[in-house]
């Protein structure tokens, strides 16, 4: 098995087994109602480590070895783990309780249920599950994003299916082809298909509009000399 690590597929391997996990449509479906997709992105982006993760990057180019390692012994938040194990569990057809772990019923009064660890750090499986639904429901391809369309941004639900249905009318594939795209390659096959796009992105409208105004400004201050 060889993913395509460019739209999202990652492939994780034991001595035992190897793993395939897939963003498709179909496996985002899986993880819950549409309300519930955007929260398990939201749950997954919004812990304690992340922003600490992105500004080690933005200051040093990636994720220092004593940073890493602190990271790993830190106890993240109940939201963010949950999420995080249900989006790996929701993109791949196997079993995966040896590699993240799984809850059976507790001995002890008052827990109901124990989690048993798996292969894979807290850490590798926040950040594992980050990726996958970020080409899941948002891309990662690089979209032209015209400012007439930029007010459609920000939504509390994620229709699986809508994106399924435009991916057959726009492409002719069949709903088993549209299924498996992820948002990535979905992005990927609308740029192939419609490359120039007119219109203004938000930052192109924004420093017309500026110059517009500089220039208004430059030839008011000329008529009054």
């Amino acid at each position: 098995m060889t993913p395509m690590k460019e739209i999202g597929e990652c492939l994780i391997s034991t001595q035992d087994a190897d793993y395939m996990f897939r963003p498709s449509f179909a496996n985002m479906m899986r993880i819950d109602e549409p309300q519930e997709i955007v929260q398990a992105f939201y749950d997954l982006h919004s812990d304690e480590v992340t922003p600490l993760v992105e500004r080690a990057v933005a200051a040093y180019g990636h994720v220092p070895a004593w940073l890493l390692e602190h990271i790993r012994t830190t106890t993240y938040g109940k939201r963010a783990l949950m999420a995080a194990l249900t989006v790996m569990e929701a993109c791949t057809e196997c079993d995966i309780s040896s590699l993240i772990g799984e809850f059976r019923p507790a001995k002890t009064k008052g827990k109901p249920f124990k989690r048993r660890a798996g292969q894979m750090g807290d850490f590798e499986i926040l950040l594992i599950a980050q990726s996958l639904i970020t080409h899941g429901i948002i891309g990662k391809a690089k979209v032209r994003q015209l400012q007439r369309h930029e007010s459609s941004q920000g939504t509390s639900e994620f229709s699986a299916f809508e994106y399924i249905s435009a991916a057959r009318n726009h492409f002719g594939i069949s709903r088993e082809e549209a299924e498996r795209l992820t948002m990535t390659e979905f992005q990927h096959m609308l740029n192939a298909k419609y490359p120039d796009q007119k219109g203004f992105t938000r930052d192109e409208y924004e420093a017309v509009a500026d110059d517009y105004m500089a220039k208004k400004a430059r030839r008011l201050a000329k008529a009054k000399q």
